[in-house]
């Protein structure tokens, strides 16, 4: 339920179309849905201006095809992540017009475009290649959320002159989303040239040492120039999501 279901509610109260007890009756019961295995959030969009977001690992295949298709029956877009093909399948079955982007393992159903604004830009920079999957977690999470994103991909500190080739592009941005693995070094760098907010994902991309992901987070979390917040490791959802919540504060 998002806030115009609410006020056609209210609008029908208030003409005399349905009663008191109907009208609470209708709010109330679209709060959440029991289907046992899990309790939808219906007030998701409600609360935070977009659905409840379904994250599928430790789901089975029915699961997450059932709980998609009780959201998409509420709310014309609908996002799944860490998905994988098992789960689109079950998914499609259901709802034919979901797609499935295997790098970034989300299944997208996207049946109203939102508006995005071109002169606020999430621009998603990775250090390398191997980042992409989760930049595109992050990028597609942004995009479906109403927002204009422009990917800068494998513009490391190995080869930094490749990072200042997109320098113009990358100022222009509003929100800037960085997502290295490694030592993590490139959200510090990019976090000293820019004054808009940069959020650093750290990605397990990396030889032993690197832990997983542990090194970078770390060096994120340590990094010496302001504005450089971090989300969880290979968390790209996390990260486009609170892009968006910036770029759309006014």
């Amino acid at each position: 339920m998002d806030k115009q279901e609410i006020v056609n509610i209210l609008e029908e109260y208030k003409n005399g179309h349905i009663g008191p007890d109907a009208a609470v009756k209708r709010i109330g019961e679209s709060g959440f849905e029991d289907l046992g295995f899990a309790k939808i959030d219906h007030h998701r969009s409600l609360r935070q201006g977009f659905p409840e977001v379904i994250y599928c690992e430790g789901k089975t295949a029915g699961q997450v095809a059932a709980i998609m298709e009780k959201l998409a029956a509420k709310n014309p877009n609908v996002l799944a992540s860490r998905a994988d093909n098992a789960m689109f399948e079950a998914v499609q079955r259901v709802l034919p017009d979901a797609v499935y982007n295997e790098q970034s393992r989300m299944i997208i159903l996207e049946r109203q475009s939102l508006p995005r604004d071109p002169a606020r830009i999430i621009s998603v920079v990775t250090a390398g290649t191997s980042d992409i999957p989760v930049a595109e977690e992050a990028a597609l999470t942004a995009e479906i959320m109403g927002n204009q994103v422009e990917r800068i991909y494998d513009v490391g500190v190995a080869g930094i002159h490749r990072l200042f080739g997109r320098l113009e592009d990358i100022k222009q941005a509003n929100v800037l989303i960085v997502v290295a693995g490694m030592e993590g070094a490139l959200a510090s760098v990019v976090g000293g040239l820019v004054d808009r907010p940069v959020i650093a994902v750290p990605t397990s991309v990396g030889y032993g040492a690197s832990f997983g992901g542990v090194a970078a987070l770390l060096a994120m979390l340590n990094s010496c120039a302001a504005g450089v917040g971090v989300v969880n490791i290979d968390n790209g959802f996390g990260a486009g999501r609170l892009a968006s919540m910036i770029n759309k504060t006014r």
